[in-house]
């Protein structure tokens, strides 16, 4: 059977409550991995998302900060979480499906406002929170597996609004594309988003700061749907739900899908 995937940076989800249950409930994903949940596990609304469905949860929380969360219709088991670059954060929680499939969730460190580790410490973190998870997958090579999550980087010129003015803006310097490249040739991961929408500008965030976000369309994806070598031909429909960045009160994330026939 079929299963579709969403993930979302949903910027605190006890605020976002509402959010998370409008897109359960108009989108209806089997899977919705959440980041920057910003809430202990126990406090996560989860009798609201159990009435639309979503049963399963695997989880791991933060008071106020990061948190990441696997929430399910289908079966699934917590199969652990790493604390890269001994950060001490809520930044990654995988679990497995019935079907044999791991799901990695991830919330990579936003890396701060200055692309200089010598002068920015949270940029520092970022860098080895990278190398941690190329190290990770190369040490133990993935095999049917999906990555989503807030990787905090806009790989491709296409993946922003304007390359050459991004190049020394943090999410898009030479430094930070090739630690996560590192991290993607470790797992042979294929960005099924791209596979599916090889070609154009493709966008997953948007700026608080625009004063019309959408007019403006100063965009950068920055959330991704990977996968191993031997399931990713089975994903298609990938899209970013563009809309909901504008929804009320929304995050400045838009949630992005994929399916997979497994």
């Amino acid at each position: 059977m079929p299963f579709s995937l969403a993930t979302w940076n949903i910027n605190s989800v006890r605020l976002r409550e509402a959010l998370v249950a409008r897109l359960m409930a108009e989108e209806m994903p089997d899977i919705l991995c959440l980041q920057e949940c910003k809430s202990p596990v126990e406090k996560i609304p989860m009798d609201r998302f159990r009435a639309l469905g979503y049963h399963h949860i695997v989880a791991r929380g933060q008071k106020g900060y990061n948190g990441v969360a696997i929430l399910s219709k289908l079966p699934i088991a917590d199969v652990g979480g790493e604390d890269f670059a001994a950060l001490g954060h809520a930044r990654h929680v995988a679990a497995r499906l019935e079907n044999g499939v791991t799901i990695h969730n991830f919330y990579v460190p936003a890396g701060g406002d200055i692309p200089d580790r010598d002068a920015n410490e949270k940029f520092g973190q970022k860098l080895d929170y990278l190398t941690g998870m190329r190290d990770w997958f190369h040490a133990d090579r993935p095999r049917k597996s999906i990555l989503v999550g807030d990787l905090n980087i806009a790989p491709r010129e296409d993946d922003v609004w304007n390359h050459k003015q991004l190049l020394k803006i943090v999410s898009h310097t030479p430094i930070e594309v090739d630690h996560l490249g590192a991290v993607q040739d470790a797992g042979a991961w294929v960005d099924v988003t791209r596979k599916d929408i090889p070609d154009g500008l493709l966008y997953s965030w948007w700026s608080y700061r625009a004063a019309d976000w959408d007019a403006a369309d100063k965009g950068r994806r920055l959330d991704h749907v990977w996968a191993t070598p031997d399931i990713a031909n089975a994903a298609h429909s990938s899209r970013v739900l563009r809309a909901a960045r504008g929804w009320d009160q929304p995050s400045d994330h838009a949630p992005v899908f994929a399916t997979f026939d497994l």
